[in-house]
This record gives C-alpha cells, sequence and structure tokens, in this order.
C-alpha cells in the first residue's frame, strides 16, 4: 500500500540544521511506505567537553529513519531545547553551557516520514568551564630606581640602561652593537622589591634618524626568583620608527611575580642589537567575569 506523506523539515543538510522542533517548517511531498523508525544508536556517540561547549559526534548511520529530534534541559535559559537534524547528521555542537551544571541529558528520539516516533534513547555530558571575560578598569605606573634595570647585553661606550628611567625621550639605552656582537634575543630585566601579577609596559623608541635596531618582536617573561622564567606574551609588529610610543595591552599572567623582562626576539634590518629611549612598567586593575561563578537570577 502506498501513502503520500509530508517532510516537516526542508533544509536539513549534513550538520545541524535548525534549532528548534516547531511545525513552521517548509514541507514538500514525498511518496513511500510506512516504516518504524529504528532507534539511535548512542553507543556510538563520541562526546567532548569544549570551553561552554559541548560537542556530540556519530558515524554516518544508515537508512532507517526520515530525521530526529534531540532534545535536552539547559539550566541557563532554563527551558527545554529541542533540535531538529536530518538522517545524515553526523554531530551537534551545544554553545552556551556551563561545567557548573554537571551532566547535560540528551534524548534522541527518530521519526519516519509519517512523523511516527521511534524509541527514546539517552546520552549524558558535560561541559568544559565558560571562559572568563577580562576587562581592563585601569593602569598605574611603577615608580622605579635605576638599579632595578638590568641587561644581559650592554654596549660599553653609549647607552646605560639607567636612561630608560630618566624620562628624557632624547637619551637612549643601546645594547651592545660593538664587536664581539651576539644574537638576539637580550633583553631588558627589571627586579621589583615587591609581588605583581596583572601588568601592561609602554616605551618609547630612541629618536634617531637611524633606521636600524627598534626592537620589532619581543617576548614578555616573568619570574618569581629571577632563575626560572616563563613567557606570558609575545608582542609582534612593534614600531620601528623614531620616538614614537608603544603601549601594550595589559596581560594576565594568573600568577605573582617579582622579576620581569622584555627580551627582544628580532630587531629592524635584522640587527643583533637593539635600542629604545623610555621604558615604564605599569600594573592593572582587571576586572573578571566568571560565567561558572556569577550568581543566576
Amino acid at each position: 500500500m502506498k501513502y503520500s506523506f509530508k517532510y516537516m523539515f526542508a533544509t536539513l543538510c549534513a550538520f545541524l540544521c535548525v534549532t528548534g522542533c516547531d511545525d513552521k517548517l517548509e514541507v514538500f511531498e514525498t511518496n513511500g511506505s510506512a516504516v518504524a523508525p529504528v532507534a539511535f544508536d548512542i553507543s556510538k556517540v563520541e562526546v567532548e567537553s569544549l570551553p561552554g561547549a559541548i560537542q556530540l559526534t556519530w558515524p554516518a548511520t544508515e537508512e532507517g529513519f526520515a530525521y530526529m529530534k534531540v532534545r535536552y534541559n539547559d539550566p541557563l535559559q532554563k527551558k527545554e531545547i529541542c533540535r531538529l537534524l536530518s538522517n545524515n547528521a553526523t554531530g551537534l555542537l551545544i554553545e552556551n553551557t556551563r561545567a557548573r551544571f554537571g551532566d547535560y541529558v540528551f534524548s534522541f528520539q527518530t521519526f519516519n516520514a509519517a512523523h511516527e516516533g521511534g524509541s527514546i534513547t539517552e546520552v549524558k555530558a558535560q561541559s568544559g568551564p565558560a571562559p572568563a571575560t577580562l576587562t581592563e578598569k585601569s593602569r598605574t605606573k611603577v615608580v622605579l630606581t635605576d638599579d632595578q634595570f638590568s641587561t644581559d647585553n650592554q654596549e660599553p661606550s653609549e647607552g646605560p640602561i639607567k636612561n630608560l628611567n630618566d624620562g628624557n625621550v632624547n637619551t637612549f639605552f643601546h645594547t651592545r652593537w660593538s664587536q664581539p656582537q651576539v644574537d638576539l634575543p637580550q633583553y631588558i630585566q627589571i627586579d621589583f622589591k615587591e609581588e605583581h601579577e596583572n601588568f601592561a609596559i609602554k616605551y618609547t623608541t630612541r629618536s634617531t634618524s637611524n633606521t636600524d635596531g627598534y626592537p620589532t618582536s619581543a617576548d614578555l617573561q616573568i619570574s618569581a626568583d629571577g632563575e626560572v622564567w616563563e613567557t606570558v606574551a609575545s608582542l609582534v609588529g612593534l614600531p620601528a620608527t623614531s620616538a614614537t610610543d608603544y603601549s601594550s595591552d595589559f596581560v594576565a599572567p594568573g600568577k605573582k611575580f617579582k622579576h620581569f623582562r622584555f627580551s627582544v626576539t628580532t630587531s629592524s634590518q635584522n640587527k643583533k642589537y637593539f635600542h629604545m629611549s623610555e621604558f615604564s612598567f605599569y600594573d592593572v586593575d582587571v576586572e573578571v567575569y566568571d560565567p561558572e561563578t556569577v550568581a543566576l537570577d
């Protein structure tokens, strides 16, 4: 016996196709025999916890149903969500989830062309923690003394490192350009008398008609003891023009430190030295918004 049916879905392509299970979908005609839908095999579902998301993946299925509905409760929105998938879908990405809610239970139900539902199967999955958002509120310049600055490659004939701290853009610091030269990286180091955490830097390039030796990339490194160093940010595309100010974005290393290095990894015209006029360090007040701990309505 032949039947005339209407499919509820129109643009159910290869992956997630719509975000609801309403009946307001474009329809098209098809002819076929009513066959009970095959239940979805949840044993083949692979679960991946992503930052603020859950990825469900499964292999392409045999023909045994026309389409499938996936339902789950969203604790954040405080409602049930329903997703409509084609029979050749191979995965489902659930976004805006939270690790704080523990298990999400996903119910899979297949349907035939007559919209008759098969057995419901379930799979549990957990979200990875949703990323926190950091926003800079203010920055405060740290007052430094000359003896807190040091370097691993001072040019002996000019440009002492104390010039970085004299407030005069017409003086400069220079690493060794005379022989013997050594390869980059070379650094400016600041040894603090107290701990710091969230920070930013600012410097002014040397006022000169020369075009060589400007830092063009650098690593920002921190250390608790002055012995073990960790790179917490890398800067590229730094200004290679005379008397130019550069201010970095803030860096939130997630730990305190008492020693800092501005380690230059490349300089203009590929020179084995670098120079600059002034260098400043800033403490940054950072506001943290953590979706995993913020109070819920």
